[in-house]
């Protein structure tokens, strides 16, 4: 009888998947937290609603109390480099407020994430309803503020974007095969498996494959003598 055995391997996968973060504002994934709040209307979700203005008494803004050293906080809930990052002003009223504000990018909450690395500071004033960009050449972090340093004010936030691009790891998967099984129905169910495993199912642009396919070989099994009993005299 002829028996097909997928010669044993080492093996591994690609994944193939366009980068799309670096188009994509990650503040609208993020949660958002301040200092304290200048009113239920006014908290640190406002500024990452999508909504640049709005006509109103800064009714889309994010508002602290006049105190010292203000902070509004970005948890974009997992770690990004940071190319650009886009403030909206307040349109209605006070547009110097904004002026001092330091953008802070990196993984620490120690000070509530005010001692981490600074990209940019709003050195000039941004006029009422008007928006400023910073590059911050891709800085990594987790979090991104906004702060006041030593200034006793309020901070308001009508708008906070954050452009960047994901971190990323490569995997590679190392494994030994050795199977009777038929080398194209292993293919094609353990690779249905994996991205299942990856959760990767609901994403079209994913495409898995072998960096080298199965092989078989047919090995013949020697046929045994047919023995016969004797005659016996």
């Amino acid at each position: 009888m002829d028996t097909k055995h997928i010669h044993p391997s080492c093996w591994s996968f690609v994944l193939i998947q366009p980068d799309l973060t670096a188009i994509q504002n990650l503040a609208l994934k993020g949660k958002a937290l301040q200092s304290s709040i200048y009113g239920a209307r006014w908290g640190a979700g406002n500024a990452i609603d999508g909504i640049r203005y709005a006509p109103g008494e800064a009714s889309y803004c994010s508002i602290t109390l006049a105190q010292l050293s203000s902070w509004w906080r970005l948890d974009l809930l997992d770690y990004y480099y940071i190319n650009r990052v886009t403030i909206t002003n307040r349109a209605d009223c006070c547009p110097e407020r904004m002026t001092g504000v330091e953008i802070r990018i990196g993984n620490s909450l120690e000070n509530n994430g005010n001692d981490n690395p600074r990209c940019a500071v709003v050195s000039s004033p941004v006029p009422a309803g008007g928006t400023v960009s910073f590059s911050c050449g891709g800085m990594g972090g987790r979090y991104v503020n906004m702060f006041l340093p030593k200034i006793n004010t309020f901070l308001t936030l009508c708008e906070v974007e954050v452009y960047g691009t994901a971190y990323r790891k490569k995997t590679f998967l190392r494994m030994e095969l050795s199977s009777s099984v038929d080398a194209a129905a292993l293919n094609n169910t353990f690779l249905h498996q994996l991205q299942s495993a990856l959760g990767l199912s609901s994403v079209s642009d994913v495409k898995l494959s072998w960096t080298r396919l199965p092989y078989q070989e047919v090995t013949h099994k020697a046929k045994k003598p047919t023995r016969f009993c004797a005659d016996k005299h």
